[in-house]
């Protein structure tokens, strides 16, 4: 399926209510349960072709099919592993996940904290699913992506070498939804080792739908430990990490048994009664399922014997997990991560969902990958939305009113393009207070000129190269232009725009409208005047009809005369495009007025493409064209843009004179097609399928 079909048909599934937990997309159309029917009425265990058991599942790299560390690997059923292997035993506990050979902490970390909240788990790891009746060799798993939740399926065929899991495994060695989970995991993104380094709050996001922050502990504020109790309480997801200060730290083991570079889950703040005062406590979890804080308030640490025993935890083992003083957990630690579904829940007694808007869009290099503020003859070309704030919060922050909101811009499947060597873009966005002159207006790009005049109200805390920027904003009432961009211009990339506001919100795309003001330019035959009758004569010769190949002749002995346009001349291919677009007849040839109104439109477009060459270069720029667009009288959206300059601009994003004219005759004739089609101006016109490809073959 092209790009295009592909696109509208997502879009129809997603107005038809698929991508929500409840009824998630079957990812690669892969359906479980027709799929374990199969499996069952064979005979025979399921194996997933869409993710084998070969070496291009486990990387590209440290994992590639050459490396130490595949060496040796094989791929074995849980059957074969032991005698009587588990989906879950006892519900999903923290201590089902210990990490193996993969640099995934981060992801464990978060697949720990999901163990915490039960409703939040049932979303991701379905019910029903074990390895007695029904058992097939196949399982699934829920994602979040993208604003749209995925139901993905795998074998149970799990990478090992020397006989032990390669990767994450139960402590006990006989359960396996912890790397059965992973491993779906990995089938979303590409492979095992694209899992290798990443933010807790990606496994956060990808788990529950909702939205990450981050609060490093040396600028906290005040109140950050009711903050996290808050969360906690909530039923958010929390990690927190030690940052390092070379790669040689990566990992490192400190005095104290912390762990530096490494993601750990949040589990637990308390305050007990301590020498005559309250003490403040966090509970921390190493992914590891062991290798635990040594100081003080760890497991048998003195401390615990000035407690009242109510007020002690229940477990002292070498699970992984230990209590700390906070002051001292503020001291060791360098950041916390916050996601929760209700980010409410961590600001306010109150437990009550904030407003969602969700977004997709798309950087294309040369149309709408304009980059950041710094580039402001491109800046302007970003994808635009508007979000509209017209509520207060009912509990101002500090006594200030205003509207609070969240504002996340995800980039989306960078992990899958590893194996390409791609990584991470450097990505944030800008916020503009809108004017009073376009309140209510969302069917116009705003243009170069509106940001050189106006600045900006704020803007996400960085340009960095993480999968999300997000950031938390107090703003008054009224609406508001967000600008998602790439650092740099001309930088691809898809992306996803999300707000979550304390009050509801409207937020959409703010983009031109698709229509065409076209003047009728039909030059019949008797309106050609003689000295132009006499040329035609001349170049038609006896049968007084242009064909695509004399055109061609015609077009470039002209063109050849010009040093002021560039062009490497009008192709047989483009002249035939003229030539369909402009025949009437359906001769495959231009008669005397068909001739003469085409000469009046490369005219026409010659003085665009000349008053919009800004730089006397011959050739007319990706942003120039927009502009030459506009003058022609055309709008179009980000969308059709994006694929003009995909189809018309060479490497370099300059379009050719011979390029400009068959873009811009074509798009006319696509304008006044449909004008004729759609007689009783509706928007819609219904063709037979002759008709349509009739229509397409022009």
């Amino acid at each position: 399926m092209s790009g295009i079909a592909s696109t509208l048909a997502k879009k129809r599934a997603r107005a038809a209510g698929f991508g929500t937990n409840a009824n998630a997309i079957k990812y690669l159309n892969q359906d479980f349960e027709a799929l374990r029917s199969q499996a069952l009425s064979r005979g025979q265990l399921f194996t997933d072709p869409a993710f084998p058991a070969a070496p291009e599942s486990l990387g590209f790299n440290e994992l590639g099919p050459n490396s130490a560390k595949t060496r040796g690997v094989q791929w074995k059923r849980p059957g074969d592993l032991c005698s009587r292997p588990q989906f879950i035993v006892g519900g999903a506990t923290r201590t089902d996940i210990c990490q193996g050979a993969l640099g995934d902490c981060w992801l464990l970390a978060a697949i720990a904290s999901l163990t915490l909240n039960e409703d939040v788990m049932a979303r991701v790891v379905p019910s029903n699913q074990s390895f007695g009746d029904g058992y097939a060799g196949i399982f699934h798993f829920q994602f979040w992506q993208f604003g749209e939740w995925v139901d993905v399926v795998v074998d149970d065929r799990l990478p090992v070498k020397d006989g032990k899991l390669l990767f994450v495994h139960s402590e006990e060695g006989t359960e396996f939804w912890s790397a059965l989970m992973e491993k779906a995991y990995a089938k979303v993104n590409g492979c095992y080792e694209a899992l290798s380094g990443g933010s807790t709050t990606e496994g956060f996001e990808d788990f529950t739908g909702g939205i990450a922050e981050s609060y490093e502990l040396r600028k906290a504020p005040p109140n950050i430990f009711q903050i996290i109790q808050k969360a906690l309480e909530a039923g958010a997801m929390l990690g927190c990490s030690i940052d390092i200060t070379s790669a040689s730290d990566s990992e490192a083991i400190t005095r104290q048994k912390l762990v530096k570079g490494h993601a750990y889950s949040l589990t637990g703040a308390t305050e007990v009664h301590y020498n005559g005062g309250l003490e403040k406590l966090i509970r921390v979890r190493n992914p590891w399922g062991q290798v635990e804080w040594t100081g003080a308030w760890s497991d048998n640490a003195p401390e615990w014997r000035s407690v009242d025993p109510s007020e002690r935890p229940s477990s002292s083992a070498e699970d992984g997990e230990f209590w700390m003083s906070f002051a001292e957990f503020q001291r060791q630690y360098s950041r916390v991560e916050i996601c929760t579904l209700t980010p409410d829940a961590i600001t306010s007694n109150d437990v009550r969902p904030w407003s969602t808007c969700n977004y997709s869009g798309t950087w294309r290099r040369g149309s709408t990958a304009g980059g950041c503020r710094n580039y402001a003859q491109s800046f302007w070309m970003n994808p635009q939305f508007v979000i509209k704030l017209d509520e207060e919060d009912e509990d101002p922050n500090d006594n200030q009113a205003g509207c609070s909101l969240v504002m996340g811009l995800i980039q989306k499947n960078r992990r899958r393009l590893r194996k390409e060597g791609e990584d991470m873009q450097t990505i944030g966005y800008a916020i503009y207070e809108l004017p009073s002159q376009f309140s209510g207006q969302r069917d116009v790009h705003l243009d170069k000129n509106f940001f050189l005049t106006h600045a900006q109200k704020a803007r996400s805390e960085t340009f960095i190269n993480l999968r999300e920027v997000s950031t938390r904003f107090h703003l008054p009432p009224g609406e508001y232009l967000v600008v998602p961009s790439t650092f740099e211009p001309h930088k691809d990339g898809d992306f996803c725009l999300r707000v979550f506001s304390e009050k509801k919100t409207e937020t959409q795309r703010c983009d031109d409208p698709v229509e065409a003001k076209l003047d009728d330019e039909t030059v019949s035959d008797s309106e050609v005047d003689a000295g132009f009758r006499n040329l035609f004569t001349k170049l038609a010769g006896s049968d007084m009809l242009i064909s695509a190949t004399e055109l061609k002749t015609i077009l470039n002995k002209i063109i050849a005369k010009r040093t002021d346009i560039k062009t490497e001349g009008f192709s047989l291919e483009t002249c035939r495009t003229l030539v369909n677009l402009m025949d009437d007849s359906g001769d495959g040839r231009l008669g005397l007025g068909e001739f003469a109104t085409l000469w009046k439109k490369i005219q026409k477009y010659l003085g665009i493409y000349k008053h919009n060459d800004l730089d006397n270069s011959g050739t007319i720029s990706t942003t120039e064209l927009r502009l030459c667009l506009k003058e022609a009288g055309f709008t179009l959206n980000d969308t059709i843009f994006q694929v003009l300059v995909a189809r018309y601009s060479a490497q370099d994003l300059t379009i050719d004179f011979d390029d400009f004219v068959a873009c811009f005759i074509r798009l006319e004739m696509m304008f006044r097609m449909f004008k004729k089609c759609d007689a009783h101006n509706t928007g819609f016109m219904e063709l037979n399928f002759q008709q349509w490809l009739l229509l397409t073959m022009m």
